[in-house]
């Protein structure tokens, strides 16, 4: 019997992966009737926008840039993830801490992230560590939120078991609450990329002045909108990629809860 509703389950997932991916095909067709249909200037065709991200690749322009953007990327959010995920569980577990900490995490999480820009811009100047730490900022808080309440729905019945056992705090951290934690881990870790691939591109209009925001603040200057939105796909390419792996990892690393 404990069969047949994972195979339902798996059957709905493969559905469902289907009719995503058939949605972007979709999406584009209608996209490019759209742009030749309609006299907008500033919504050209589909193949205008790849023609432009071509044309970006070929010069090396868009490539050189996209590399600096991902290098502030991978460092603010893997920042992000090795801060926030031991806090969240310290957080959960310890209600002094949490106490003591709540105020700090409920302003991050409420205050709009471009305020912090000129702070960091005058401390840190044009220097890609501002950008770093503006998409570090921008992913901490939600991967932190979603570690603490992860812990908070471990039942306390298991770590009372551990506990009967001799486990010590450690292990009961390590072996008890985060892997009861994990889903939410994990969707605070997805939640936290995206995030993040918005402060890059934040930062690289605002602070930086190389990477694919600079491109876009560039080609925006000149209107030039097929260029804009052949950039915004590489955007929306990079965080459907980043997104991707990290659902992969998660399905790897929370098998046992659909097993469960």
């Amino acid at each position: 019997m404990s069969c047949r509703p994972r195979r339902a389950g798996a059957g709905r997932l493969l559905q469902d992966a289907r009719a995503g991916w058939l949605s972007l095909p979709a999406g584009i067709v209608a996209w490019e009737i759209a742009g030749r249909v309609s006299d907008f200037a500033f919504l050209p065709p589909f193949s205008a926008a790849v023609t432009a991200v071509w044309r970006m690749t070929w010069s090396g322009e868009l490539p050189l840039n996209l590399l600096a953007s991902l290098t502030a990327l991978l460092a603010g959010y893997a920042a992000a993830v090795c801060a926030g995920i031991p806090l969240g569980l310290v957080m959960g577990r310890y209600r002094r801490v949490d106490a003591f900490l709540d105020a700090y995490i409920t302003i991050l999480l409420a205050t709009p992230k471009l305020l912090f820009v000129p702070v960091l811009f005058g401390i840190f100047g044009t220097s890609r560590l501002t950008q770093v730490i503006f998409i570090f900022l921008s992913a901490v808080v939600i991967i932190t939120v979603n570690a603490r309440s992860g812990v908070r729905g471990v039942d306390a019945g298991c770590v009372e078991m551990a506990r009967s056992f001799g486990a010590t705090e450690r292990q009961v951290l390590a072996r008890v609450l985060l892997p009861g934690a994990l889903p939410l881990v994990m969707a605070g870790v997805r939640m936290g990329m995206g995030r993040g691939v918005r402060a890059m591109i934040m930062g690289d209009m605002l602070i930086a002045v190389v990477g694919v925001g600079a491109l876009l603040r560039k080609y925006g200057g000149r209107f030039d909108a097929a260029s804009v939105f052949g950039l915004l796909l590489v955007v929306v390419g990079v965080a459907l990629a980043c997104t991707w792996t990290i659902r992969s990892v998660e399905r790897r690393m929370t098998r046992w809860t659909e097993e469960a």
